[in-house]
Parts: structure tokens; C-alpha cells; sequence
């Protein structure tokens, strides 16, 4: 299949096979994908968890809305931002962009402290608002490169951030949580895999610039 192909195959999957499990290659894959999502800046202010335990995705299912994918999927990714944006998360980025690539300093500097005086302005609702946006950057890679891949997968907004947090106990990891995401494969009564996508034609959606 093309990639168009793949995006009209996915859909937000309702019921998962719960036999079928994502094995390790797939599953090293998407964790791949989502570390080459593009951020701004290039400073991934968002880390994936990964849920592969089917005692804890089914104590999820209350604070997800009562929705049964987050207990059937083979794993729950949820989607978290980092809290400490700070001098110190920045530097350790540049340092980074200095062993991988060995750049000059003189070019790297100016830069750097740029991010460092830009960040240390901001409030930190802002901070983490900026980071929010990144995370549904990687959801909307995720879900394509699940679809590439022959998983399905249904993107959610719906669950309770604060108890994720608690339960995952993720505050004391520096993190928030934003989005889950189910994944696995279709069950094959899932009677929302054969209908057609409902979408406006394209030429409703783009607007074309052109001499």
C-alpha cells in the first residue's frame, strides 16, 4: 500500500483483538519513531510511557472515560510533557548537538543562550503550554507511522491527567501526562473498521497557491 492507502486503512479503533499482541521489533519501532519526532527547537520536551500490563491498563479504564480499548489494546502509550524546562534541560541539549555533531562552539553559543534568556522569561503555564504542543506533534507521527506498520491505534483526550499521574507516579519523573493512545489490532467485530472516512473533499480542505 501507498502512504494514502495506509491513512485511509487507519481509523480510531473501538475494539482491539485482545490475543494479538505488538511483538518487540514493531513495538522498538514506534518507540524509534516517536524519538525522531520532529520539536521545536529540536529540544523534545516529551517523553512516551509505555503500558504493557494488563492488571494496570484495566485499573486505567475508570479515569479513561470507561473506554474498554485502554484494558483491550496490547499496549497504552501515554504521551507526557517535561515540567523542568529549565537552563539546565537546555544545556544538556546543546551539549548533545556538540558530541553527535561536533559543533563549533562559536556557532552553537548564540544560540544557546538565546533558548536560556527565551525560556527563563516565560511563565511556566507558558512553558508547559509550548510543551503541549509538541506532544500532539507526536501523536499525529504515531499514528501515522502505526498505520505504516499494520497497527491500529485510537488517539485520546479523554481520560483523567491527574490520576495517570498518580497512578504512573509521575510527578516524581518530572513529567505531566497529555494524551494516551491505544494500540494493537482490530478486532474483527469491530464494525467501525469497514465504514467509509467521512472527510471533506480536498479541494475544501487546501487552498492552492500557484502562478
Amino acid at each position: 500500500m501507498n502512504i494514502i492507502d495506509h491513512l485511509s486503512w487507519r481509523y480510531a479503533t473501538k475494539t482491539f483483538n485482545q490475543e494479538l499482541l505488538i511483538d518487540k521489533e514493531a513495538l522498538q519501532i514506534l518507540c524509534d519513531a516517536f524519538n525522531l519526532t520532529a520539536t521545536s527547537y529540536g529540544l523534545q520536551p516529551i517523553k512516551l510511557v509505555v503500558i504493557q500490563d494488563k492488571k494496570l491498563q484495566a485499573d486505567l479504564v475508570e479515569h479513561s472515560m470507561n473506554q474498554q480499548q485502554v484494558a483491550q489494546a496490547s499496549q497504552v502509550l501515554v504521551f507526557c510533557i517535561e515540567t523542568n524546562i529549565d537552563k539546565e534541560f537546555i544545556l544538556n541539549y546543546f551539549n548533545r548537538i556538540k558530541d553527535i555533531r561536533d559543533t563549533p562552539d562559536a556557532i552553537l553559543n548564540p544560540f544557546r543562550d538565546f533558548l536560556i534568556d527565551d525560556f527563563s522569561k516565560k511563565e511556566q503555564e507558558a512553558i508547559e503550554e509550548w510543551a503541549i504542543k509538541q506532544a500532539y506533534l507526536a501523536m499525529g507521527n504515531m499514528l501515522t507511522v502505526c498505520a505504516t506498520q499494520g497497527i491500529d491505534s485510537c488517539p485520546m483526550e479523554g481520560f483523567s491527567p491527574e490520576k495517570y499521574d498518580e497512578i504512573l507516579d509521575l510527578k516524581s519523573k518530572g513529567l505531566k501526562s497529555v494524551l494516551i493512545m491505544p494500540i494493537g489490532y482490530r478486532a474483527e467485530d469491530d464494525m467501525f473498521a469497514g465504514f467509509k472516512k467521512v472527510r471533506k473533499a480536498v479541494s475544501e480542505s487546501v487552498i492552492l497557491h500557484q502562478q
